[in-house]
């Protein structure tokens, strides 16, 4: 075997060194290539070969690979060149001969070592462009393959905001036939890691899939699973997956501290020092060099605690009974592997604090009560149950059985065995089979959402590159000059003139851009921080001020979680509500004391809000052995047999029921799902639920079932089609859901503040048109789409039915200008079978009985038409559109909104900025509500948990300095969304409106005072020094501490508390910022030469070299003043306060700053302290000029000022124009489709 594995490498290895010329050589080496396979075959005699090979030379022309998953685009094939045959070797070896050989004998020494210097700066440039850039280091040390056998590495292009590409080892591994994960049963396993997640090549599909989990299979193969069998079986496992651990090393600072330093910017900031070093400025060069240090070694610090608090993030290795080759065994939970059947319950460690589940886990038999407020913040606890009544046939999906996965990270409160299971667990836990496990978790994706996230953020990114390059373009010309000038004086120093256009190219490039811009994000997210909001994902603060949509689920989120009951509506003697418990119905109060998931939890009761508030209303109370009774005397026991549990794509819930040994099926859901399994519908049954959902009420349907004389047994393994099918009618229950007190105050500042609002949720059209009137979502007549009761057809109808409008495609533009519209779950099939979802979804405002799937399609649709979408919900039923949204935001229910805006300054009037205490998710207490409080033990652990929380925001408030983005922990962060608010009420949105609003015009400020101080910069450097301008060393130094200080002043500019109606500028490239810098350009130039000019009559006249050294004049003295003023002139005009951030006077510091600079050039200019003048290296001014100078530079600040207030009236910011780019995605369907 060995010998026709050489033999194959070889064949291999020699095709692809010629592929690159097989194009050329055409048929004639395509035979050559065939002889050479026939030439192997034959010195193999081996069938198993050809196979093989044919297999390979398939694969031969793909050097890019698709893969699997959202995280990745597709990889490169790569093999790795030899040493010698680098393109960063050879080259460079004959051009150091050359030097050698060739420059030393032919031309002066000097001379030659400017080109060795030019030879050497190359060389040291490509090295470092091997680390800054991946596609060029593939270049360079890589060569492209198509035989993915000859390939030994893989660039991994990772999708938009995945971060950036990677190059990874492509390893192959033996491995048995029984553990293949190919289905043609090879024995070679490709694969490659990226990111903690391992891709492993499928030659049948010629992609790179996800090493594959057992998540999808039927009910009926978990059923069977009885663990692995064999030692082999457990060797080969852990050989495929690994161990259950979260490994990620833990660098040194030292290691960080290099990675920083060889960073781009970096490199050319230590380059520009350089420079400024060769042209003697020593002060500058070290000062600037010190704060590149500081901030560098300050990145490097941060990087290194985030890493370190994430390493204590561990998987418990509690110690689990796990069913092992035919018996049970103890082993630690860091040595589970997937298809393990294991034993799991509530587990505590030696000091009493709860464990953890270390994987994600399918539960086969049992129950169990789990905590997962640590990954979705979810406070209810949430009950799980095994797969048992579950169709065999079925197939396990991950988002919609939900309630039968216990998921990594998550705690188990309350667990309840199953002792008819065919295998018995020793320690009386839930059987449950492992799914996945290490990374694969959902503990784990998060881990690597907040590992891999961008660490460097920045606003705008790309187009500060477009911006730079918009720079040099005038750099490049004002360097030309120089050269032309220089060039055309043959006594000038070729050294000095090199030295002089370097200067000036480098010189419009901002050493401290990426300094300012990671500045302008990370003091936002401290900001969001300290007020209980967490981001995993920065790049989408910039995204937050662009928003122009906003949606926002209703129940739980516009709404409060405390229901109220009002009653039952029984139809059987009139449609009139009853909240009188001893008039209404026998059946009816039974569905509604034992129709629900209410569990205890060490003797308290927890569940969701809407059935405890039933449960109190009709006065009967739920006990701990699952059985519901009335307080009263008098009435019958309800013991609960069976639940199926409330499936929001099923829109119903169902018990199996005994009362005095008879058996019932209860069932409960949305009024139009019962609708269709009743046996009889009583006739106002569709007008009676109308009625109450048109005044905002939540309106559940209850209905029951005789059932069958049959055993405890038979009755738990009823199929849940025959529980919920040929139903009797029990009544209406009416709840009222109060709407939070700030929801609509909130609702109603977004939109003044340029937003479009919308509503998605799962409950009834009626109810969520009722809601969304009074949070001012809708403030037009309403119309709601619903299917014709003869006919396919659709209609538009009025809440009230009064009026209606027949559907057409065509019309919905034209109607949303005087309806606001309304579309159900049910019209979203006739939509997508019509084509006709971007022509609706588009121009509806609310959305109403929405599964979490349609939720996804909506926001989708709102995204392809070139909205910027905003999507707030709870993190549970809404994580699909929590993460197809720009910005999504998932409320733990958490932080009341009362305690939040407690604090106040009573003398002053003024509120102080609101600093919550986010607690943890835990049951929340429901004021009705009697036996809700968590236990004395979770209240330590919350405590705990609490302190923990509220000292990291403590040192947040300490080093807040805007140079590192805060930590993020997993009990702050939620799976479900990029930004995570710990509040009780939708105020969030604001604050992060508000925040990315900030961002955005910080960052355009920046890039306007960037711009035109580096254009100033290369003018005075070019034109200026040709006659003889030149700074001194100390003048630089002064110039460089005022730039700094004024820059960090203008960024931590706090923003204000009420949103705008005006919108801030989306992208630097627009008609105001070009504007904007080339009208301030042209007054700051006017302003120097005119100021130089008129120091030039004062000057004696006298030959200056261009190159000679500093020497104190009054040229330089007016030039270095004129150019101070233009730069306070420059922070002052451009700072942009009201309406998004605080205005100068507001912001102290820089109002502080911008004084004792307009004093200090008062002072220097009036020549007053002349000690200070001549520490300066300044001359004094004649008595004309100080006077003319101070006039013109009031003139020219009011001239700058006044174009700019100007520009910024003429172009405000805009909505975008959605309705154009909507056209252009229905016409390019349309011809698709064609």
């Amino acid at each position: 075997m060995e010998k026709k594995k050489n033999v194959l490498k070889q064949t291999n290895l020699f095709y692809d060194s010629i592929s690159g010329w097989k194009l050329k050589l055409g048929n004639m080496l395509d035979l050559l290539w065939y002889g050479i396979d026939f030439f192997a075959l034959a010195h193999t005699q081996t069938i198993t070969v050809l196979s093989l090979h044919c297999r390979s030379a398939d694969l031969r022309e793909m050097s890019r690979f698709g893969v699997e998953g959202k995280v990745v685009e597709g990889a490169d094939l790569l093999r790795r060149r030899h040493w010698p045959w680098r393109l960063d070797a050879w080259p460079f070896a004959i051009l150091y001969a050359a030097w050698v050989f060739a420059v030393v004998p032919s031309i002066d020494f000097t001379d030659a070592l400017i080109v060795l210097g030019v030879i050497s700066a190359s060389h040291i440039l490509v090295f470092l462009f091997t680390a800054w850039s991946v596609d060029f280091r593939c270049f360079v040390q890589f060569s492209k393959v198509n035989n993915i056998y000859g390939a030994d590495a893989c660039k991994i292009i990772p999708t938009k905001f995945s971060g950036a590409k990677e190059i990874v080892p492509l390893h192959f591994r033996k491995q048995s036939a029984r553990t293949s994960t190919s289905s043609d049963g090879s024995t070679e396993e490709i694969y490659f890691d990226f990111r903690k997640q391992r891709f492993i090549f499928s030659v049948e599909k010629n992609v790179f899939c996800k090493l594959p989990y057992a998540t999808k299979e039927s009910f009926g193969y978990y059923l069977k699973c009885t663990g692995h069998g064999t030692e082999a079986k457990v060797n080969a496992a852990t050989d495929k997956w690994g161990r259950n651990v979260f490994e990620y090393p833990q660098p040194t600072f030292q290691k960080l501290m290099k990675e920083h330093c060889m960073e781009p910017f970096f490199v050319f900031q230590v380059f520009c020092v350089g420079l400024w070093c060769l042209d003697e400025y020593w002060y500058y060069s070290l000062f600037t060099l010190m704060m590149l240090f500081l901030f560098e070694s300050t990145m490097a610090k941060s990087r290194l605690k985030t890493l370190t608090e994430l390493r204590r993030v561990r998987v418990d290795a509690q110690t689990l009974m796990v069913y092992r080759c035919g018996r049970w065994v103890k082993l630690s939970g860091t040595d589970l592997l997937p298809g393990d059947v294991v034993s799991i319950g509530r587990a505590s460690g030696p000091n009493g604090e709860e464990k953890s589940i270390p994987a994600d886990m399918l539960i086969l038999a049992g129950s169990a009560i789990v905590n997962e407020a640590i990954l979705t913040g979810e406070s209810t606890p949430q009950w799980k149950v095994s797969i048992l009544g579950r169709a065999t046939e079925d197939k396990l999906s991950t988002k919609r059985d939900k309630s039968h996965i216990l998921f990594g990270g998550t705690k188990i409160l309350q667990h309840t065995p199953d002792k008819s299971y065919h295998l018995r667990t020793p320690d009386g836990g839930c059987v449950a089979v492992v799914l996945r496990t290490g990374f694969q978790t959902s503990q784990g994706k998060l881990m690597r959402t907040i590992l891999f996230s961008t660490e460097r953020v920045t606003a705008n990114s790309w187009e500060s590159g477009l911006f730079i390059l918009f720079l040099v373009f005038f750099a490049i010309i004002a360097a030309g000059y120089v050269l032309k000038k220089g060039l055309e004086d043959p006594t000038r120093s070729k050294y000095k003139l090199f030295l002089s256009c370097s200067l000036i190219i480098t010189s419009v490039i901002p050493p401290e851009l990426p300094m300012e811009l990671s500045i302008a994000v990370n003091t936002s997210l401290i900001a969001l921080a300290r007020r209980g909001i967490f981001c995993t994902e920065p790049f989408r603060i910039p995204f937050a001020g662009k928003v122009d949509i906003c949606c926002f689920d209703k129940t739980g989120t516009l709404t409060s979680d405390d229901m109220e009951f009002r009653g039952v509506v029984d139809l059987t003697n009139n449609a009139d509500l009853e909240s009188d418990m001893n008039k209404l119905p026998v059946r009816s109060v039974e569905v509604l004391a034992s129709c629900h998931a209410l569990v205890f939890v060490e003797n308290k009761l927890v569940g969701d809000p809407l059935e405890k508030a039933a449960l109190k209303g009709i006065d009967w109370i739920y006990t701990s052995d699952e059985k519901a009774m009335p307080k009263k005397p008098g009435g019958q026991a309800v013991q609960i047999v069976q639940r199926h549990h409330f499936a929001s794509h099923l829109k119903r819930m169902a018990v199996v029921v005994r009362i005095n040994e008879e058996f019932l099926a209860f069932v409960k859901g949305a009024p139009e799902t019962i609708q269709e399994r009743l046996l009889s519908v009583p006739p106002t049954y569709v007008e009676t639920y109308k009625k109450y959902t048109r005044q905002g009420s939540r309106v559940l349907a209850l209905a029951y079932r005789l059932l069958p004389e049959m055993t405890v047994g038979e009755a738990r393994s009823l199929d849940r089609d025959i529980v919920e099918h040929d139903l009797h009618f029990a009544g209406f229950a009416v709840f009222d859901c109060p709407i939070r007190p700030d929801s609509g105050s909130v609702l109603y500042e977004l939109k003044g503040a340029s937003h479009d609002l919308v509503m998605i949720t799962g409950d009834q059209a009626l109810t969520a048109c009722h809601v969304a009137t009074q949070v001012h979502i809708i403030t037009k007549p309403a119309l709601i789409l619903v299917p014709v009761k003869t006919g396919k057809d659709f209609e538009w109808v009025s809440p009230d039915e009064k009026e209606k409008t027949s559907y057409s495609v065509e019309d919905v533009e034209s109607l949303s200008e005087s309806y606001d519209l309304c579309i159900g779950g049910d019209c979203f099939e006739m939509l997508q079978r019509t084509e006709a979802v971007l022509q609706v979804i588009p121009y509806v405002k609310v959305f109403a009985r929405v599964a979490p799937e349609q939720k996804e399609l909506i926001l989708t649709t709102f995204k392809t038409v070139g909205r910027m979408t905003l999507m707030c919900g709870d993190g549970t039923n809404d994580v699909g559109a929590l993460k197809q949204a720009h910005v999504g935001i998932a409320l733990l229910n958490a932080v009341p909104p009362e305690q939040e805006n407690s604090k106040s300054d009573g003398k002053s009037g003024k509120s102080k900025k609101p600093k919550p205490t986010p607690e943890p998710s835990r049951p929340t207490r429901s004021p009705n509500s009697s036996a809700e409080a968590p236990t004395n033990r979770h209240l330590k652990a919350a405590d705990k948990h609490r302190e923990k929380l509220q000292k990291m925001l403590d040192e947040m408030n300490e080093e807040g300095d805007g140079r590192s983005a805060p930590i993020v922990k997993l009990g702050d962060a939620s799976m479900a969304s990029p930004f995570t608010a710990k509040h009780a009420s939708i105020a969030p949105t604001l604050d992060i409106i508000r925040q990315g609003r900030s961002t955005l015009v910080t960052t355009l400020q920046m890039f306007k005072i960037l711009g035109l101080n580096c254009l100033a910069t290369a003018y005075v450097l070019s034109v200026m020094q040709l006659d003889g301008v030149k700074l001194g060393d100390i003048q630089a130094t002064i110039s460089g501490i005022f730039t700094a200080a004024f820059f960090l002043f203008i960024s931590h500019a706090r923003p204000l508390q009420t949103l705008s109606p005006s919108r801030p500028h989306p992208n630097i490239f627009c008609a105001y910022v070009l504007l904007s810098l080339l009208g301030q350009f042209a007054i700051h130039l006017f302003f120097l030469i005119s100021a130089v000019n008129l120091a030039s009559k004062y000057m004696p006249e006298e030959c200056i070299e261009p190159d000679s050294d500093f020497h104190p004049n009054l040229v330089n003295t007016v030039s270095y003043i004129v150019n101070m003023m233009i730069q306070v002139a420059t922070f002052a005009v451009n700072y942009m306060g009201r309406p998004f951030n605080q205005s100068i006077a507001e912001n102290k510091p820089f109002k502080t700053a911008l004084l004792l600079a307009v004093v200090f050039f008062t002072v220097i200019t009036s020549d007053i302290f002349r000690n200070l003048n001549d520490s300066l290296k300044l001359v004094p001014l004649p008595e004309g000029m100080r006077t003319k100078l101070m006039f013109w530079a009031i003139l020219m600040f009011a001239g700058c000022y006044g174009w700019e207030r100007l520009l910024r009236w003429a172009f405000p910011g805009r909505m975008p124009a959605w309705k154009r780019k909507q056209r252009q995605a229905v016409a390019a369907l349309e011809k698709k489709h064609q």
